[in-house]
C-alpha cells in the first residue's frame, strides 16, 4: 500500500471539504435549482483543474515570485467574491419583497460563476504548489507523481461538491420556505463579503 498516497488523500479531502467561497457559491446555486447547484459544482471542479495544471508544470511558481502579480490576482478574485456577496444579498432583499420574487438563475450562470470563483482565487494553486511536492517520494519522477496527486484531488471535489450541490436540493423543500430562504441568502452574502475583503485586504498586509 502506496501509504504516502493514502495520506496526500486525506489531506487532499480536508482542503476540499474545507468551507470556503467555492462551497458557498454551490449552496447558493442549489438552492436556486438542482441544475444550477451541479452545475456550479461541475465549475468549481473546472477551476480546480486550471490550478492543479499549473502547479504540476510549476507556472504557479511566478506568483511566488512576483508578488505584485499575486496581489493583483488577489484583488480581481476579492472583486469578484464581493460581486458574489452583493447578489446574495440583494437576492436577499428581493426575497423580502413578495412583488418582485426571486430572479432565477439564467442558464450557464452557476456553471460561470463556480469556475471563476476557483479560478481566480490564486491561493489554490499555491495551496497546490507548498502541498504535492511533500508527496512525491526521494527518486521518483515527479511528473507521473505529481500528476496522480493532482488527479486525486480532482476526483475528490468531483465528488464532494455535486454530494453538497444535491442534499442541499434534497433539503430544499425547507430551505425554499421563504423566511429561511432570506436567512440562507442572507448568511452566504455574508460568508462570501469577509472572503472578498479578506482577499481585497491581503495584499496590503503583506
Amino acid at each position: 500500500m502506496d501509504a504516502q498516497l493514502v495520506a496526500f488523500t486525506g489531506v487532499a479531502a480536508g482542503i476540499v471539504a474545507l468551507p470556503g467561497a467555492d462551497f458557498t457559491v454551490v449552496v447558493r446555486n442549489a438552492l436556486a435549482s438542482r441544475r444550477a447547484g451541479v452545475a456550479c459544482a461541475v465549475g468549481v471542479v473546472a477551476g480546480l483543474l486550471v490550478h492543479t495544471a499549473l502547479a504540476v508544470a510549476g507556472v504557479a511558481a511566478v506568483l511566488t515570485a512576483v508578488p505584485a502579480l499575486f496581489g493583483a490576482l488577489q484583488i480581481v478574485g476579492g472583486a469578484y467574491v464581493l460581486y458574489l456577496a452583493w447578489r446574495a444579498v440583494h437576492s436577499a432583499a428581493a426575497r423580502a419583497r413578495p412583488s418582485t420574487g426571486h430572479e432565477p438563475m439564467e442558464r450557464g450562470g452557476g456553471l460561470r460563476e463556480g469556475f471563476l470563483t476557483n479560478a481566480l482565487n490564486p491561493k489554490a494553486s499555491l495551496t497546490f504548489l507548498s502541498v504535492l511536492p511533500q508527496f512525491v517520494p526521494d527518486g521518483s519522477p515527479a511528473m507521473p507523481r505529481t500528476l496522480l496527486l493532482a488527479g486525486v484531488v480532482v476526483a475528490l471535489a468531483l465528488l464532494w461538491f455535486p454530494v453538497v450541490a444535491l442534499t442541499v436540493d434534497r433539503l430544499g423543500r425547507w430551505l425554499r420556505r421563504p423566511r429561511a430562504a432570506r436567512a440562507v441568502e442572507a448568511v452566504t452574502g455574508a460568508a462570501l463579503g469577509v472572503l472578498g475583503l479578506a482577499l481585497l485586504l491581503a495584499p496590503l498586509r503583506a
